[in-house]
């Protein structure tokens, strides 16, 4: 394997840890003491700011009961997903493919929530340092954020200081949901260049779930 692919898979393991933590709804404090890594450590990983070591790797994917394989991205046989986009299960049923990034600055990556037969309860919701930007590229997501609650379909954008409690579910049923997440571990944003007003058009009101 490349010097760079390593670079790469490494770069995309704390995209996975993140993901795993927030979907089981443990802080990093939770794992800090679970584990006996530092929070500065587990943050730094996360955020693509420090390469893990293979203890660290292990360790987490032991307190997870997630595989390296899974981890790093190489688990085999991926599942398809809709219209035949690969995807890797985190053995919690959510899929994350992390988009190629450098280390540092704005993560990217896509997430896909299995089709459910009915609504679940109420998102269960986290809250950390950062800032991020999300997009449904299909079916609907419900977003819990703080006391409000969003149903948002294909097109629909939503942009939120994390430190506000969120969390996410499939809100329809029968087929699953896939969105676009865009985070800024230091609070980046994106930063819009299209003049105010062009082609600017209507984008409806938000849905409230039901």
């Amino acid at each position: 394997m490349a010097g760079d692919d390593v670079a790469r898979m490494l770069a995309a393991v704390g995209a996975r840890l993140r993901a795993v933590r927030e979907r089981r709804g443990v802080t990093l404090a939770g794992v800090s003491r679970a584990t006996g890594i530092s929070t500065s450590t587990l943050s730094r990983i996360e955020t693509g700011r420090r390469k893990p070591t293979l203890e660290v790797v292990l360790r987490l994917a032991k307190e997870f009961a997630v595989s390296l394989d899974e981890l790093a991205g190489t688990a085999p046989a991926p599942e398809a997903g809709p219209r035949g986009t690969a995807r890797h299960s985190f053995g919690d049923d959510k899929a994350v493919l992390p988009l190629p990034r450098y280390v540092g600055g704005l993560h990217a990556h896509k997430h896909v929530l299995p089709a459910v037969e009915r609504p679940p309860g109420r998102p269960r919701q986290v809250s950390h340092e950062g800032y991020e930007w999300l997009c449904v590229l299909y079916g609907r997501l419900w977003l819990a954020l703080g006391d409000q609650d969003l149903v948002l379909a294909a097109g629909d954008v939503a942009e939120f200081g994390t430190r506000v409690p969120h969390g996410v579910a499939n809100a329809g049923s029968g087929g699953p949901v896939e969105y676009l997440i865009m985070f800024g571990p230091q609070g980046e944003r994106l930063r819009p260049r299209t003049p105010p007003g062009a082609g600017r058009r209507g984008t409806g009101d938000r849905r409230a779930a039901e």
